[in-house]
């Protein structure tokens, strides 16, 4: 497999508006419903553990048949970042833990979306750090043996959970899933989710008051 380090541009003053959308509920819905329903990951990816964040991908090309631990993302990751694995949908062999969830979270990281499978969910829990997986096994990869960690590609297009995720798009992942925003619409997308989020909190306001579904259609138009 061929070796690929890149980085990429990131965007604090946008993810500073995408944390303020994520206070809401169900964030992935309202991200994935301002973008007609496109983005959305495969729903077998779910955290095992309550959780939620956005950040920028640090995506990770992993080498099918041949997993090791993502080690070099650990490296290259910083403050906002989420790293984003395609490992092929492999429902065996865990690629992230809680020892590289403690090294990631001091780097500042935000969690781990895998196309595939973790381990050590009790640790990852108390420490605060959440992972997005097809499952979750006590089987690790082979590196811990074979001290192998080079098999793989960083910051290259993926594809995880069926979409196809590029550097430094916005990872939306909470409870019910994983929404991938591309950096190119981020900005007009944000903007959208920020009014959709406005308006759900309004609709909850009304719920709250004993309005009927007929008041909350002609108000907002949907419920």
């Amino acid at each position: 497999m061929l070796q690929v380090y890149n980085d990429f541009e990131r965007r604090p003053d946008l993810l500073a508006k995408f944390d303020a959308v994520v206070k809401s509920y169900s964030a992935s819905c309202i991200f994935a419903d301002v973008m007609y329903r496109t983005g959305v990951m495969h729903s077998g990816i779910k955290p095992p553990f309550r959780a939620k964040t956005v950040g920028q991908a640090l995506t990770v090309q992993l080498s099918k048949g041949d997993l090791v631990d993502p080690l070099k993302a650990l490296e290259m990751g910083t403050e906002g970042d989420i790293i984003v694995v395609d490992a092929g949908g492999d429902m065996q062999t865990s690629v992230c833990g809680g020892l590289m969830g403690g090294l990631a979270k001091n780097r500042g990281i935000r969690g781990m979306v895998v196309d595939g499978t973790g381990r050590d969910i009790d640790e990852l829990e108390d420490i605060g750090w959440p992972i997005w997986t097809l499952a979750i096994t006590a089987r690790g990869t082979h590196t811990m043996f074979s001290q192998r960690k080079e098999e793989l590609s960083i910051n290259v297009p993926i594809s995880c959970g069926g979409v196809v995720v590029h550097p430094g798009d916005f990872v939306v992942a909470d409870t019910n899933g994983v929404v991938v925003v591309p950096l190119s619409e981020a900005e007009r997308v944000v903007g959208l989710a920020q009014e959709q989020a406005d308006r759900e909190q309004a609709t909850r306001e009304w719920v709250a008051r004993g309005k009927t579904i007929d008041d909350l259609l002609a108000e907002f138009g949907r419920i």
